[in-house]
């Protein structure tokens, strides 16, 4: 199977990102989700094969279940279909097949919507050291990894270069204005009741995610960007979850941990540029990606129907 680290179709590029490039059809968007990957906001050297097809193709899965829940920026996946309406894509098709998503142009919100529904990664952090997620006080005497009832809404600000910025609800207020920020959180919540619950049904744990929203040019607010995706989110597995600890997940962490290593023995100080991965863990990660995908959608990534992913 072809990687694809970058993409150079006959279109104008309006952003190349960490995974996605991003080009402009004039009535659309054509977003092409590549195989590279980035950890520590790094991106790595060698790229996780089939990585972007997951994406794409996760993300068209779920947009399909929680239509009904948000609206959504979402028109097709099928390359038939894409080729067809944009005939200029005809001979690059090999390049963007099953890891492309026609989506509405949609003018984005400035804030990063995380949904955390377990205390863990930079959340369980901040809530050792103060007692609090992103300035608002949790209940005294969670462990790791414990499960938030309700979860919490935890916005941050979308950051150019780095991290984004974990933000209190009032700042999300001030950025968009209290009407909007209250639309945006309780949309992130219902989305995220929605892929628990199914997400659930197949013995997977959603610890946590983050969505992105935008308005269209009839002024519906529309969710964008990917959507519930082990690049967006933590998903564990729910037959070994023991709260007090980290948890195993189905996501890069294997890779991540490669790296951690790496930066504890003075090897890499998580800048750029990243080292070079070992074949071991690229295969661990892909395999992580896949199997999620199967476990979700209960088929294998190439039984995937892309003319109709709602039918699976």
């Amino acid at each position: 199977m072809q990687t694809i680290t970058r993409t150079e179709l006959p279109l104008p590029l309006l952003r190349r990102g960490k995974v996605r490039d991003v080009y402009d059809l004039g009535d659309a968007l054509l977003m092409v989700a590549t195989d590279r990957v980035s950890a520590f906001d790094v991106v790595l050297p060698q790229p996780v094969p089939r990585k972007g097809e997951v994406l794409t193709l996760i993300s068209a899965w779920w947009f399909a279940r929680t239509a009904d829940v948000v609206p959504n920026h979402f028109l097709s996946v099928d390359p038939d279909a894409i080729a067809a309406r944009y005939p200029q894509l005809a001979e690059s098709r090999a390049n963007w097949a099953r890891r492309a998503m026609l989506v509405r142009r949609l003018q984005p919100f400035p804030v990063e919507c995380v949904v955390r529904g377990y205390l863990a990664g930079s959340a369980w952090q901040e809530y050792r050291e103060r007692g609090t997620l992103a300035g608002e006080p949790l209940p005294p005497g969670l462990v790791e990894s414990a499960r938030l009832e309700p979860p919490v809404f935890s916005p941050a600000t979308k950051a150019e270069q780095g991290h984004d910025e974990n933000i209190p609800f009032a700042e999300a207020e001030r950025l968009l204005g209290a009407a909007e920020a209250t639309r945006l959180r309780d949309a992130s919540l219902a989305l995220y009741t929605r892929g628990r619950e199914l997400a659930e049904r197949v013995g997977i744990l959603v610890a946590d995610t983050k969505f992105e929203f935008g308005r269209d040019a009839d002024g519906t607010v529309r969710v964008m960007d990917e959507v519930l995706t082990p690049d967006s989110s933590r998903f564990w597995p729910a037959d070994q979850y023991e709260p007090g600890h980290a948890q195993p997940s189905f996501d890069k962490q294997p890779l991540r941990d490669w790296l951690e290593e790496r930066a504890r023995r003075g090897e890499w100080n998580k800048q750029p540029p990243g080292p070079d991965l070992p074949d071991a863990v690229v295969q661990e990660t892909s395999r992580r990606y896949q199997e999620v995908f199967r476990r979700l959608t209960g088929v294998a990534l190439d039984d995937f129907p892309l003319h109709a992913p709602e039918a699976v």
